[in-house]
């Protein structure tokens, strides 16, 4: 068993600004949904071997609940959010974990974070961005379900 998918949810009409977001600020790929779901609004990424669905809803209210995004340099990707112009929460401190959090522009809460060793030197992964792994929360232990990008 594998986690295949998350799906998280954008208001109506916001679908550009999900693209602009995940595509251009993040650096994730766009994927096609299936011809039997492509008439329905939202738009789909690719994280590693996860995929990212949003599916259009009405705003609802914000929640601890999120995704957490593995990076190789947590400054790197800070420096990238804050010049998009995104506000960062910083995380409870965990040894041997560099995180904080964001909101995309629909309320979803990401954490992104940077594991390093106990010698505090950063493990670096093979990814060409950097990004290289996802978990569903890492509190819940799903971090064995971690996948390199290609």
């Amino acid at each position: 068993m594998r986690l295949h998918h998350m799906q998280l949810t954008l208001p109506p009409g916001c679908e550009a600004d999900a693209r602009w977001f995940y595509a251009g600020v993040l650096g994730l790929t766009e994927i096609p949904k299936p011809p039997e779901l492509a008439q329905r609004e939202g738009v789909w990424f690719q994280l590693g071997s996860i995929q990212l669905h949003f599916g259009v809803e009405e705003a609802s209210v914000s929640s601890r609940r999120h995704i957490a995004i593995q990076v190789d340099d947590a400054e790197v990707m800070r420096q990238a959010l804050q010049g998009a112009g995104f506000a960062l929460d910083d995380a409870i401190p965990v040894d041997g974990v560099r995180r904080f959090y964001c909101r995309d522009p629909f309320g979803n809460r990401t954490e992104f974070l940077e594991e390093r060793s106990p010698a505090g030197q950063i493990e670096l992964g093979r990814g060409h961005l950097p990004m290289q792994a996802c978990s569903f929360d890492a509190k819940l232990g799903w971090n064995e379900l971690n996948t390199t990008m290609m």
